[in-house]
């Protein structure tokens, strides 16, 4: 009786919880009969006790009959936490011994697969509060700690600190903590209408990389030109004072589009 309780407890959190993470949701009875991630994981809470309970075949049967219906395949063994939410949904992978906590939420095309045929451990393990954007794989018995978040369509392979963002393929942390020297480029970049810092893809662009190696080249030159003029100053020397454009003033976008303006 105490399993039926929390089997059902659980089913309503799982539709209640849709109402803090979709604006869409109006209503209950809505939530119940047009949300596939809301019906495949009400299916698995069924076919997951079915696993427990030793009816192996008929748990499998039925997860079978939700990925039919809702275009989401969950293996009835994989363990997963308190209001889980599974946005849109098609094309969601969930594998056999793969382990969600509590809060947690998935987008449509996610993996979270093996990467090997061995038995044992082979899925990944997601802690709470995690959100895997839509189309990543997540693969391996990796661990995903509190509070990461998972870029659409990256690729993760290695365990991810507490509150980490992973972008890419394969996956690799977003650095928040930026130095200044970084925060200066990414300030400068952006002034000029390139985005150094926001690509999210692993392969190598040859024209990015070398506006990149630019802009570090223009700051370690305009170190350098401080650093000879103190020195001048010091020995007594004069140099001629030029008024130097400030960054939040250097908009060459705005520039194009004024130049490209016809009167």
């Amino acid at each position: 009786m105490t399993e039926e309780l929390t089997l059902w407890q659980r089913i309503k959190e799982d539709i209640n919880c849709v109402f803090d993470r979709d604006p869409a949701a109006r209503n209950f009875f809505e939530i119940c009969t047009t949300y596939p991630g809301v019906q495949a994981i009400q299916v698995h809470r069924l076919s997951h006790w079915l696993w427990r309970c030793d009816l192996k075949w008929l748990a499998r049967f039925l997860s079978t009959i939700s990925r039919w219906v809702t275009g989401i395949e969950i293996h009835p063994a994989a363990k997963i936490g308190r209001r889980f939410f599974i946005d849109h949904g098609m094309g969601v992978v969930i594998g056999e011994t793969a382990e969600i906590g509590d809060d947690c939420t998935l987008y449509h095309s996610v993996t979270l697969g093996g990467t090997s045929w061995k038995e044992g451990k082979r899925h990944p393990t997601l802690a709470n509060n995690v959100v895997v954007g839509a189309g990543a794989k997540v693969l391996g018995p990796i661990f995903l700690a509190e509070g990461v978040r998972v870029g659409s369509n990256a690729v993760v392979v290695k365990d991810v600190d507490a509150n980490q963002t992973v972008i890419g393929v394969p996956g690799r942390v977003v650095r928040t903590d930026l130095t200044e020297d970084k925060k200066q480029q990414q300030k400068l970049a952006q002034a000029v209408g390139f985005d150094a810092y926001g690509t999210s893809s692993a392969e190598v662009d040859p024209v990015a990389a070398a506006i990149h190696g630019l802009i570090e080249h223009i700051q370690a030159m305009d170190k350098r030109v401080d650093a000879m003029a103190d020195t001048i100053h010091k020995l007594g020397g004069e140099c001629p004072e030029v008024d130097m454009p400030e960054l939040d003033g250097c908009d060459l976008q705005q520039q194009q589009q004024n130049n490209g303006k016809v009167d």
